[in-house]
């Protein structure tokens, strides 16, 4: 059985007949570890001359965004991830520095700690960062998890914090976007209401399902819900929605895009599956990465990884997976060269390729706890998922 929010976000398959183990993750934030794992090349780079500075970003209980913003306030340095992190989770992750500029030694907080390590020549890059290794305890699960051993047949969908976790409102932000619909993009950043969502926030967000409520309510809506406050500040002031979408930061615009975009690549690796479409083995036609992470098209004797079509307005149809997304494509009512979005072409999105499969390596388990280490962009949920077959994904941690 398939969970509802599961399928509300693409993914309507398991991959996999492993009963499921059940449980829950994240009963703690300890019981979740995260550590980014650069390349060879990229760790030799980092030395002790001047440069880039290079520091190692330990936090827990804070995502990524919000920590380096606090740091840029206290410290007045601004640093760059290589990926993003979780709040409720132990992690590690490399943060680099965009100029030159000023550089701290250490600096502790009470939810992170930022340590300088080296410096680089030109600053490190998402491609550095090849992979992450993680550490999860799984409470109250039965005893046949040590049996799983299904890890190299997992399709590689966005997880649920792709598309907000208990707020699943992201993907559905970016298709308003792409349909250049400014009102309703506004409406589902301010009121979309969750079955997971406090009560508290339940409430302010059907008073301000009422535009005319923006004022009366404005000093009622938390700090937490910041965006929230960005957007109907401006429309408070202005009164105009695309203005209003402007004053969210560009990074959030872009990541609205690119959530509707997993959507369609999480329904996309669904309807392929179900249509008995072979993704674990590329073949003649087929687009596929090197064990480099180079494009190119399948060779015969290669050692290649699957690659699917993620649509944008440059989509590939020449795949044998165009059946599947031009039907979803028009389901959706959504057409490729929408994604150039003419009023704010600076969220416009190309498209590209993505794995089709995770690929995990050092997998173990003992007692009730997991290891793994997965290439980057691929979600430890998803394997989790398949893992533990749970019947309420967000109530059980994901």
């Amino acid at each position: 059985m398939i969970p509802k929010i599961d399928s509300q976000l693409g993914i309507t398959v398991y991959s996999t007949k492993f009963q499921g183990v059940g449980g829950k993750i994240r009963v703690e934030a300890e019981d979740f570890e995260v550590n980014e794992v650069l390349s060879e090349k990229s760790l030799r780079s980092i030395g002790k001359e001047d440069g880039y500075a290079v520091y190692k970003l330990k936090k827990k209980k804070i995502d990524t965004n919000h920590a380096l913003a606090d740091i840029f306030r206290k410290k007045g340095i601004r640093l760059k991830s290589l990926g993003l992190k979780d709040s409720f989770a132990v992690t590690e992750q490399f943060v680099c520095s965009d100029n030159k500029g000023r550089v701290i030694e250490n600096y502790v907080s009470e939810k992170y700690s930022l340590e300088l390590i080296g410096f680089v020549k030109k600053p490190l890059s998402k491609k550095d960062m090849i992979a992450n290794h993680f550490k999860i305890k799984i409470f109250d699960c039965d005893d046949r998890l040590s049996s799983f051993a299904d890890y190299s047949k997992v399709l590689n969908f966005y997880g649920y914090q792709r598309f907000g976790s208990k707020r699943p409102v992201t993907h559905l932000i970016g298709k308003a976007l792409l349909h250049r619909d400014f009102k309703k993009a506004i409406e589902l950043i301010v009121s979309f209401t969750s079955i997971y969502d406090s009560k508290e926030n339940t409430e302010i967000r059907e008073k301000l399902s009422d535009k005319s409520n923006y004022k009366n309510y404005f000093d009622q809506i938390p700090q937490q819900m910041d965006i929230e406050r960005i957007v109907i500040q401006e429309m408070i002031d202005h009164d105009d929605e695309q203005k209003a979408i402007r004053a969210v930061p560009l990074s959030l615009r872009r990541f609205y895009v690119q959530a509707y975009q997993s959507f369609l690549f999480n329904q996309t690796l669904s309807d392929s599956f179900s249509d008995g479409e072979n993704l674990f083995e590329a073949q003649e036609g087929d687009v596929c990465y090197d064990l480099h992470g180079i494009l190119g098209k399948y060779v015969k004797g290669l050692d290649q990884h699957l690659a699917l079509p993620f649509v944008g307005y440059s989509y590939y149809k020449k795949t044998r997976f165009d059946f599947q997304i031009s039907k979803i494509l028009k389901l959706e009512e959504i057409s490729p060269k929408e994604f150039f979005i003419k009023e704010m072409q600076e969220i416009s999105s190309e498209g590209g390729f993505r794995q089709a499969t995770i690929h995990c390596s050092d997998y173990s388990s003992k007692d009730t706890t997991v290891m793994f280490t997965l290439s980057r962009g691929s979600f430890a949920t998803i394997l989790l998922r398949e893992i533990m077959k749970p019947e309420d994904p967000i109530l059980s941690g994901f």
